[in-house]
């Protein structure tokens, strides 16, 4: 089987996209980790595969696959990198495309310097829509982790995260409370890990422990985690800055009824052919 695909990066959140207009996307789970592997594959954080619409206001279908070869419902990122694909591929001549991913409908802008804004769905708050096991609904919640106790924020933004507030991202104990929390007994479906340090209340610095890959240079629905977290906490405003290792991303919050909106930039790496 002869296997193209497109590498692209989201401020280093690595992805291979793979065109499935055409031929039905087959690969199974150990196909996709070894494919992910950096040393042994092509190296990826996700795989994005385009199909064709199921739903009439969809352009295309948007599906995702961590590099453990788990299919998830949503990618940030990789929403960014997905408008740049299919543009550039002459898949659509639209700067405003319309995509069905697992999370529900998204709205994806290719702007004047070439840079995505994606329009995420409303934030879920309600603990059996993350979910997450709880009594009743919070801005904080205090979760037994590691022999510790955290406070965080949780919130569904097409696919499930947990937030931390820390004075420090690069001293706070991430490598241990990162995979502690995504695989926690009270998120049954596992979650996505944000750390969350505040600078000012329009800037963040952030890390993120994704689920089923772990530390990635920049996660897109992390980002919008954190900065809706942090403004139900009275900690941020409603537009705000996201300094993410691989770069920046800027987050607005108009209103809680309305979707996040996330914008960034997103690159080409190569294209190759497998067999």
């Amino acid at each position: 089987m002869r296997l193209t695909f497109t590498k692209m990066h989201g401020l280093g959140n690595d992805f291979m996209v793979i065109n499935a207009l055409d031929k039905p996307f087959a690969l199974t789970k150990d196909e996709i980790r070894r494919l992910a592997h950096r040393r042994f594959g092509v190296g990826f954080d996700q795989i994005l595969i385009v199909e064709p619409p199921t739903v009439a206001e969809a352009e295309f279908d948007y599906r995702i696959f961590n590099a453990d070869g788990g299919e998830v419902e949503n990618c940030g990122n990789g929403a960014r990198c997905f408008a740049r694909y299919v543009r550039e591929q002459g898949l659509t001549q639209n700067r405003d495309i319309t995509v069905q991913s697992g999370a529900g409908l998204m709205q994806l802008t290719v702007e004047d310097d070439q840079q995505v804004t994606v329009r995420m769905e409303v934030p879920q708050f309600v603990p059996e829509s993350v979910p997450f096991v709880a009594d009743t609904e919070s801005a904080v919640y205090a979760i037994e982790v590691a022999d510790s106790q955290v406070e965080a924020g949780v919130v569904a933004i097409g696919n499930p995260h947990v937030v931390v507030v820390v004075e420090d991202v690069e001293n706070c104990q991430f490598e241990l409370l990162g995979p502690a929390l995504e695989s926690h007994k009270r998120f049954p479906n596992r979650v996505n890990a944000g750390f969350m340090q505040p600078l000012a209340r329009g800037e963040v610095r952030l890390r993120v422990y994704e689920r089923g890959v772990g530390e990635t240079m920049a996660c897109g629905t992390g980002a919008c985690a954190a900065v809706v977290t942090g403004i139900r906490r009275n900690l941020l405003d409603r537009e705000v800055t996201v300094h993410l290792t691989g770069g920046d991303l800027r987050v607005k919050w108009p209103d809680n009824n309305e979707p996040v909106a996330m914008t960034g930039p997103c690159e080409t790496v190569y294209e190759g052919t497998l067999e």
